[in-house]
Formats: C-alpha cells, structure tokens, sequence
C-alpha cells in the first residue's frame, strides 16, 4: 500500500464509518515485532491536548509483520525530495532486508505518530539516527527469537536478507517472517544500541534509484487532487484584488441560474462548488464584488528605501571585539547596499485539499509539510476535537517552505462543513500567487575594512525585512558585528502580505550579500578570489569544500575582473559547507546571461544515497538560477501584479547548465540535510560570475537582463569619468 493510493475505509473501524484511533490500530495491526521510537521532544497525544507536560511519547515506529515485510510509519512526508528513499535505504541497511521489502508510510495523522513537520533538511540528521537505532533494536530482538529457536549463543548468530543463520553452519538458519509469526513483541527505543560501522554497510553510501520513481513517471502516483470520493465537488474562491481588501458588497445572483452551482460563504471565503471544476470556475466570473483597497504603503520599487527609512531598533545576534577598532585598522573601506525581492515558491502542484466529513468527524487529503500542524490548526479554527481530524499528506509535488502554510486545507473544510458533501480545492496559479507565503525582500548593509595584505579587519552587518539565517560570519574577522532590524518604527507590519521559509529561509539573500561582498574586497585587494577566501578562511570543513570545488572546475587564479566569467561563493546551512564555482557568458548587447557551468562542493557527512543527493544539488542549481536571475513578484501595496508564469518567469530547460557534483568523503561525520545548502550560494556565484565577466557589480536580485546592462553603462560612464 502507498501512502498517496489510501482511502477512506481502509482500517476503518467495524461499522466502516472511521479510521481507527492509533490506538485501535496498533492493537488491530496483529502479529509481529515492533519498535516504538522518539525523534525529538514528542509529548503524548493526550498531553498536547491538555497541556500536561509528561513522558515523551513514541512518534515514529518500525514493524516487522508475519510476512517478513518491514514497515515504517513516521509523519514526515515526501515531497519530491526523496526521503522516502534515503528513510528506507537506512532502515534496510541497519536491519539487514532487501531495500525492496521495506515499505514506507508517511505523513497519516491516523496511522502515524505525531511528527512536527518536514522542512529544514532536518529528515535525515534528526529522524536517519534514530530509525537507524530502531532497526539496529529490532535486529536485536530478532537475534535473541533465532538463539533460543535455532538453540544457539547469539554471538554466533548473524543476519542477511531478513535471514538469521549459524555462522558456522550457514545451513541453520530462520527467516524474520518466521520469527514474527504468531508473535506480537512490542519494544521501546530505551537508549541507543549499537549500530554498524561504516565497512559493514551495503546498502547505505550505494546509490539507489528512487523507490517512487515508477509510481511517478507512469502517472500511478497520487496527488491529492488525483483523490476521488464518492459526492466531491469542486470548489472555486473569489480571490479578493489585493491583501488587506475589506467587501464592500456581493452580489451572487448571476450564479442561482446556473445548473448545479452553489454559492457557499463563511465570513470572507466566498466560493462557487460544481461538480464539474470548469462549470465552478465559469460561475465564479459571473460573482460580482466590491472591495475597499488600502492605501499602498510602497511597491516592488520603494520598498527597500521603505524598510530602511522606517527601521526601528536593530537587535544585534552576534558581536566580537570592537567595530569602531576595527574600521581604525583598515586601510580601505568597502560600504555597499544588497537588495532582494520578493519571490514565490512556484511549486508545480499548487496547493490542494480535499475534505470530507462523516458525520462528526473529517478526514482531509492536502499537499502541506505538515499535516499534524493542519490537524492542530482546523481543531483551532474550527473548534473540532483534534481526535475527530484526519489529516493525510499523499505526495506532494514541492513544497520548498511554502506548503507549511495550509491555508487551502483551512478552506476546503469550512466549505465542506457548510455544503455537507466532500470538497476538492485547488488553487489556481493566479490564487497561488496571491494566497501563497513569499520569500521576504530583504536589504542588507555592509560597512567592511580591509588591510593592504588582504585581512579583513571589520565587518558590521545590518538587515532589513527578514532574519539572520546564514548571515553568521565563518571568515575571520576580529572586529564584527551583525544586527537585525526586525520591526519598523512606525508600528506597521513589515510586509503587506504573508511571507515565509523559502527554500534555505533567509540564507539565500544573506550569502548572496555576503559573497558578492567578499568578492569586491577582493577585487580592491587585487587578489584572486579563490586565494582572497582562503587567506581569510581557518574552518578546514570551508576550506574544504572550496578546494574541492576549485580543483574540480580546475580553477587558474586570476585577479577580477579577468574576463572569463568565473565566479565563486561559499557558505553554510544546516551545518553543511557548500561551494560553488560558475562559469557564465554574458551578452552584452541584451544584458542576458548564460550559466554554463556549475561545479558544487559540499560537506554533508555520511552520504545515505549519492545519486539522491546528486539530485538535490542539481534541483537547488537549477531553482537557483530561477531567484538569481529573474524570479520577483512585482506588486503594489497589497495588490499582486504577477498572477502567471507569463510574467513571473521560471528556469527553462535551456537556462541548465553543466553541473558537478563533488560529495566530500566524511563518513565518520553524521548524516546531514542536502536538500538546501547548495542552493544558497546561487544567487552570489552568478552575480561574481558575471562581474568577473564584464567588470560590472550587480547588487539586486534578480539580475535581469535590464539590470545588467544599467550595470555595464554605469561602469562605463564610471571609466569615463575616471580617466
């Protein structure tokens, strides 16, 4: 069974109106061997309803069934960045079954314990440990089962293949179906028992094809708006013009002629339901509306002077010696301005949700990361006992941070709850742009000194409109400062709509300031970019990974700008060191540019699948160039201009360029994330890229093409006036 193929009734309790309770499943599953198992701070079901603060409760589990098939529940869920691989991988390893024989099921609020949600590249170094340990429990028992079986001392025991035998006499052996057959052995993960070194792994460190994989490209996969269910219609929202937007008036008249189409409200979410999505969607025009629209505040222009100018008191995160001190030493002094859009998740499935109620009781399919925060949310919201919601995640296609946010699951359960019949909601494209979290724009200031031998001596960081991850400094510089100015002085929201986690939240705006930073000391030092990092860099693991990178693009050092459109920029996420180096053409006729190639180095520890990891590098390189190089929201107070692809450009197939993937062996490090790091340093490698091809400094994401060639002619009127 597939997490995206469950329906309503499996597991249904005997009168099959309802799922059964994780308590009635457990007892319902039968025989076996199963471990319980904690991954964080997990309070009780019954705790987190009544505030109790008592003994963690298990939030992930491992059965081994009576026919030898290995499952694991856990709440995180598969977004397209292939945990669900990389999860059974580690659990196949550690207890010694095919990869085959493992089946994953995620992301159920019925069947699964409770699970704060999947993002932060957390899957693999928070829950990877521990699922290891569970298997390596659940190995355990079934070697102490086969010594009393096969009457033989454990230590003479091994296992290979879902198989116990005598390893000196290979012949003696009992499979783990046989063990579990007519059993029911429960074990909690008391403490950590000893899991395998690093020669004794086979299928850890392998690269794997992903284990969804032919689900996904012969359509068989389930997407929650691929959910059907007996009596669904289709609902449509009316999109209010812009955020902030109060109704005036409603006229839903023109729609009460219209077979089949019924008007449903609840305070401000007005939508049309239809059997049929087109027919919602024709009645949906035919609503009229009036809105009163706030003032503007600022647009996709003025908003960065509009964060500064209203600045409130700045909170500095991180301060080490004297800033002023530090200034006195330097020789140069390069102060520069780094501004960001905002920016969308542009997932390809936007989100959706489908909720059906039985009497008291919902059930809720929705593409979210977190489906035990949407249960938590509709209980709020709604005022439903949190036991009477099912939420399930099926695969999700994207989520990059965007789809913690279920503002559509919210939705679908308020317009199935008044229609009293199942409602599919799926936001439209132009919806999606309008209700979906933004990544935040942002300003950074940097006011850095240098010496005449290339040491940075100050670094005083200031940041407008969003948060400091990524903006800590791992560069050695004795006299630094970082703060951040997260409120304005005048009371009002810093932003005129949502904004939330994109995709390494925050670090992609900080390393692009960082690093085209970096670049231009370097550039007044006169020194190679490579050599200038280098100079100022004691971490080894940074170290590293720049000398990866650097001796796999085959880098020849070179003060900018050479004219080679070579670029480099560095940084860290999730504890994960990543390099990049890039090679760009530049026409500066049009201001386009071409990435030609993109070499990654990155530090990630024991590497569970190459091949998956590989992906995620080339995933990150390739959404990179999206923020890099075009992706903006354009707006104007709460009103969104971009409601299409057709003006909010994506990465296109041609824009790929080569890319290299350099996975540093650290198997003796944990396991880390890669689902991020890589992509932060996008945005810095291709503005020095560019630089180094043209001598022009870009200090605003996106560098379109627009942007490029103002670049080039101020630099030339700039040489003009110079000489």
């Amino acid at each position: 069974m597939s997490d995206g193929e469950f329906q309503i009734g499996e597991c249904s309790s005997d009168d099959g109106s309802y799922p059964l309770s994780r308590r009635e499943f457990l007892q319902s599953i039968g025989g076996g061997i199963i471990i319980f198992f904690t991954v964080g701070d997990a309070p009780t079901a019954e705790g987190r309803r009544r505030g109790k603060k008592e003994r963690p409760d298990f939030n992930a589990y491992l059965r081994i069934g009576e026919d030898g098939r290995v499952s694991c529940f856990t709440g995180k869920v598969e977004l397209g960045q292939g945990v669900m691989t990389s999860l059974a991988q580690t659990l196949a390893d550690e207890l010694d079954v095919p990869l085959e024989s493992v089946e994953m099921v995620m992301g159920d609020t019925a069947l699964c314990p409770y699970d704060a949600g999947t993002w932060g590249s957390q899957t693999t170094p928070r829950f990877g440990p521990v699922l290891r340990a569970a298997a390596a429990e659940a190995r355990s028992v079934l070697i102490g089962l086969a010594a009393v079986r096969l009457k033989v001392p454990k230590d003479r025991l091994d296992a290979k293949d879902a198989v116990v035998f005598d390893k000196t006499r290979k012949r003696r052996k009992v499979t783990y179906a046989e063990l579990a057959k007519g059993k029911r052995i429960e074990r909690r993960l008391e403490q950590e028992p000893q899991v395998k070194s690093v020669p004794e792994l086979d299928i850890i460190g392998k690269p794997h094809n992903r284990i969804d994989a032919l689900e996904k490209v012969t359509g068989k996969a389930k997407y929650t708006g691929d959910i059907r269910v007996a009596g669904m219609v289709y609902a449509k929202v009316l999109r209010p013009p812009a955020h902030g937007a109060e109704l005036k008036s409603l006229d839903t008249s023109a729609v009460d002629g219209i077979d089949g189409a019924q008007v449903v409200r609840d305070g401000d979410l007005i939508a049309v339901l239809h059997k049929n999505p087109d027919e919602a969607q024709k009645a949906l025009t035919k609503i009229k509306a009036e809105y009163d629209i706030p003032e503007a505040r600022f647009d996709n222009k003025s908003v960065f002077d509009y964060f500064v100018d209203n600045a409130g008191d700045g909170k500095v995160t991180e301060d080490g010696g004297d800033i002023e001190s530090g200034q006195k030493l330097a020789q140069d002094v390069i102060e520069e301005t780094y501004l960001n859009s905002y920016v969308s998740h542009a997932t390809i499935e936007t989100h959706t949700a489908l909720a059906q109620f039985e009497g008291s009781k919902v059930t809720v399919w929705a593409s979210t990361q977190t489906p035990f925060g949407v249960q938590r949310q509709l209980a709020r919201e709604l005022s439903i006992p949190i036991e009477n919601i099912r939420v399930i995640a099926p695969f999700v296609g994207g989520g990059f941070g965007g789809k913690i946010s279920s503002g559509q699951a919210i939705q679908a359960v308020k317009l199935a709850k008044i229609a009293k019949k199942p409602v599919q909601l799926t936001w439209s494209r132009a919806d999606e742009f309008f209700y979906d979290t933004f990544r935040p724009a942002a300003v950074v200031k940097i006011k850095s000194g240098l010496t005449d031998s290339g040491k940075i001596v100050s670094w005083d960081y200031n940041i407008y409109g969003m948060g400091g991850r990524g903006a800590k400094l791992f560069y050695d510089v004795p006299h630094h400062r970082i703060t951040i100015y997260g409120e304005l002085r005048n009371g009002d929201g810093m932003h005129v709509f949502p904004t939330g986690p994109w995709r390494a939240p925050h670090n992609n705006t900080n390393s692009f300031a960082r690093e085209s930073h970096i670049d231009a000391m370097a550039a007044r030092a006169k020194m190679d970019p490579l050599e200038f990092r280098l100079k100022n860099l004691t971490d080894e693991r940074m170290r590293g990974v720049l000398k990866a990178a650097a001796e796999k693009f085959g880098w020849t050092p070179a003060k900018g700008p050479s004219g080679r459109g070579f670029g480099i920029a560095c940084g860290s996420d999730v504890n994960v060191p990543v390099a990049l180096i890039a090679e760009v053409e530049v026409d500066k006729r049009t201001g386009s540019v071409q990435v030609k190639r993109v070499v990654c180095a990155q530090d990630i520890g024991l590497v569970i699948n190459p091949e998956g990891a590989k992906l995620q590098v080339e995933g990150c390189v390739t959404m990179g160039l999206g923020y890099a190089l075009t992706e903006e929201v354009h707006f104007n107070g709460g009103r969104i201009l971009d409601l299409s692809f057709g003006t909010y450009e994506l990465p296109r197939f041609s824009w790929v360029p080569e890319i290299e993937t350099v996975l540093i062996k650290a198997d003796d490090s944990p396991s880390k994330g890669c689902g991020e790091p890589a992509i932060i340093c996008m945005g810095g490698v291709v503005a020095n890229a560019i630089y180094d091809a043209t001598g022009a400094r870009l200090f605003q994401l996106p560098m379109t093409p627009e942007r490029i060639k103002e670049a080039m002619a101020s630099r030339a009127r700039h040489a003009v006036l110079t000489t």
